[in-house]
């Protein structure tokens, strides 16, 4: 028997993998792979590379890539933290924030599936998941919250 929050939450499932082109060619458009760009638009300010990690999901010792080839472009850099030199600590470059920003301009944009709503429904979509205890990405400042 399918519940109402089972179906809910497929249909979530399936509208995310709708945009699994969309991530990709975002990514794309600013010449990076698409974790290098979820690791871009995570940081805010400086991080420890381990927090970045679990945010991504990944083993720290993947993100060491990730960083490695962000710290080639001029992207990023490492720095040790003020309280504990052995932790390296990733802050964006000037050059690094403006790509984050484009990233973030783009990936705010929502689908056509959402677009495509009206105001109504957009708020009302937004404010049921707000109960639900969506909220931002660890590392990451939430979103403007318009009303």
């Amino acid at each position: 028997m399918k519940t109402a929050g089972r179906e809910a939450w497929t249909l979530l499932l399936d509208l995310w993998g709708t945009q699994r082109s969309r991530v990709s060619a975002i990514a794309g458009e600013v010449d990076l792979a698409p974790r290098q760009m979820h690791l871009l638009r995570l940081l805010d300010e400086p991080l420890p590379m381990s927090r970045l990690a679990s945010a991504l999901r990944c083993d720290p010792s993947n993100v060491t890539g990730i960083v490695d080839r962000l710290e080639e472009r001029g992207l990023i850099e490492r720095r040790t933290a003020p309280d504990d030199r052995r932790v390296k600590m990733l802050a964006l470059t000037a050059e690094g924030a403006r790509v984050r920003d484009r990233i973030r301009e783009r990936w705010l944009e929502p689908p056509e599936a959402i677009a495509s709503l009206s105001a109504k429904d957009q708020r009302a979509l937004r404010d049921v998941l707000r109960r639900a205890g969506v909220s931002p990405a660890p590392g990451r400042k939430g979103s403007p919250r318009p009303s």
